[in-house]
């Protein structure tokens, strides 16, 4: 859902999916191929969010700010599952796992990847390609090339997900029992663990 608010409605690329059980509110830009999961809760009713390109801000994420701060997502960030970004700027190509917090006036460095259910203190700026993890959130190592390839590879996915969507995604009713000859999924991406096992 798309709400107007004190003269600013929301901008979005015609390329880009907002879940329609997402909520989109007031001075918010959203770029090409971004994917915007349901429950989303977006709000550019005291300040701007803008969301680059190729980012994906997943199932029940809450972008807001204190009045008067532009939260910036840059290029190909990556926000997961039920993560909070208040009045931050996530760098370019970082990942923030699921149900971290990320607060007032952070600076996300680009090609960071922040843990899941970490908490970044406000004002804190985090270098370039850091492994942030825990509460508070401290920095344990710098982001190799093989785990931004692995971060990269697995944003790829969802940036081909929005044109997925608007090509196949249909209201339906479900099915009561599950019919004969019901394909499997196929396997498009490896967990870290996977991928270091190899």
């Amino acid at each position: 859902m798309f709400y107007e608010f004190k003269g600013f409605k929301p901008v979005v690329h015609p390329s880009a999916y907002v879940h329609p059980q997402a909520v989109v509110t007031g001075n918010v830009i959203i770029g090409k191929d971004v994917y915007i999961g349901p429950g989303a809760a977006i709000r550019g009713d005291w300040g701007a969010i803008v969301i680059e390109d190729g980012c994906n801000v997943q199932e029940n994420c809450t972008i807001h700010m204190f009045p008067g701060v532009t939260v910036t997502l840059h290029e190909g960030a990556h926000i997961g599952h039920g993560a909070i970004i208040h009045g931050a700027t996530v760098g370019r190509n970082c990942l923030v796992g699921m149900n971290a917090v990320i607060m007032d006036n952070v600076e996300l460095g680009d090609e960071c990847i922040v843990g899941a259910l970490a908490f970044i203190k406000a004002d804190k700026k985090i270098p370039a390609r850091s492994l942030v993890v825990g509460n508070p959130a401290k920095i344990i190592k710098q982001v190799s090339d093989e785990m931004i390839a692995w971060k990269t590879a697995g944003t790829k996915l969802y940036q081909m997900l929005p044109s997925e969507m608007h090509e196949s995604a249909t209201p339906c009713e479900p099915l009561t029992e599950v019919e004969p000859g019901r394909p499997s999924q196929e396997v498009l991406y490896k967990t870290w663990q996977e991928v270091r096992k190899v």
